[in-house]
């Protein structure tokens, strides 16, 4: 059951109220002030408070304050009662950040409706959701329930794409966004004299895609490559769109989702523009080593080609396999038969990374 904080001043108002909130299966707490309120907020820890502005002792806007400077109680939904000659009060709650408000009398259904929008929005965006197929299912069906839209998902089905197939094309219209449920897949640019610019190396949870679907050109500004069997999941770019533009919130907890690919690759933009190649290098082992491509004690780790690695740091094939060879020399990496890197020094190749 869901936890509620009433605190309002006015008795007949706060246990009218209360009754309520209890028929509707809530648990509900009182305060007649807004000290008091506090006091109970941070003891409870409800998942709503509905708060008069006009109150002795503390005043809704000191409470609000309160409670959104303390981290424990800062993202409980907060709706505030207001009488309809205190407009501005309410214009000046509306600004501090508050959820919503209620203009005192108010209708049982406006009550009802403004705390179930509220509670349904906050249990959304605190819901973690994981990077599986599963958790992306899950994340677009809840997201369309919560859009009030018809299923952005019905179990979508996976794509299996062998070694070196394409799954999409630099110059082809963008259309999908993917999600990689297993494989290795590499994306690249071609420059005008035809070689390959690697733009990244993506494994199980990534996704790709999302910038070409959010270039106005409406294309794909590179190619995906697969370069161990994969298996994955489209989205496509309708349903793209709407979780971007239809609802903040949604947006906001989408972006969370499938940002960190673009963080890195932004990461690895001002890399290739300040790094030395030796810091490159170091740098690419580890990134490849943290998705699971390089082989250590839990996983098998893939066959990179050697022009791949080159194109993932920016520089000539021939200078690629002179750097590796030097951390093979050094100690920091070996190379086995089949052409799989396995980092020996791990720590050293962190210094590296950072300092040179």
């Amino acid at each position: 059951m869901k936890k509620i904080l009433l605190i309002e001043d006015n008795k007949d108002v706060r246990e009218n109220t209360a009754e309520i909130l209890e028929l509707e299966n809530y648990t509900v707490s009182t305060a007649e002030n807004g000290k008091i309120g506090v006091e109970k907020a941070l003891k409870i820890i409800p998942d709503l408070i509905i708060c008069d502005i006009m109150m002795p002792e503390l005043d809704g806007f000191g409470v609000f304050e309160n409670l959104k400077s303390t981290p424990k109680t800062a993202s409980i939904p907060f709706i505030f009662l207001t009488a309809k000659s205190e407009k501005e009060d309410l214009r000046k709650g509306m600004n501090l950040g508050a959820d919503d408000y209620l203009t005192k009398p108010f209708e049982e259904n406006e009550l009802l409706e403004a705390i179930e929008c509220r509670i349904k929005k906050n249990d959304f965006l605190k819901k973690e959701f994981s990077k599986n197929v599963k958790g992306i299912n899950q994340f677009l069906n809840e997201a369309s329930e919560y859009l009030n839209l018809e299923a952005l998902i019905n179990d979508r089905s996976i794509e299996s794409y062998n070694n070196k197939e394409h799954i999409f094309n630099e110059g082809n219209a963008a259309h999908q966004l993917y999600y990689i449920k297993s494989g290795t897949i590499k994306t690249y640019r071609t420059t005008e004299s035809g070689k390959e610019f690697v733009t990244g190396f993506f494994g199980a949870g990534d996704f790709i895609g999302q910038l070409s679907l959010l270039d106005d050109a409406g294309i794909y500004i590179e190619t995906a490559s697969v370069l161990e069997q994969a298996e994955v999941c489209g989205i496509p770019k309708a349903d793209f769109t709407k979780l971007l533009y239809s609802n903040k919130d949604v947006s906001n907890k989408f972006i969370e989702i499938i940002s960190h690919n673009l963080i890195d690759l932004q990461e690895h933009l001002v890399d290739m523009a300040f790094a030395t190649v030796r810091q490159k290098t170091a740098k690419a082992l580890l990134e490849l080593d943290a998705k699971g491509m390089i082989k250590d004690d839990t996983h098998k780790g893939i066959s990179i080609p050697r022009e791949d690695f080159a194109g993932l740091i920016g520089t000539a094939t021939e200078t690629a396999i002179r750097m590796l060879t030097e951390f093979k020399n050094e100690g920091l990496i070996s190379i086995e038969t089949n052409r799989k890197l396995v980092l020996l020094d791990k720590e050293s190749l962190r210094d590296i990374a950072e300092f040179g």
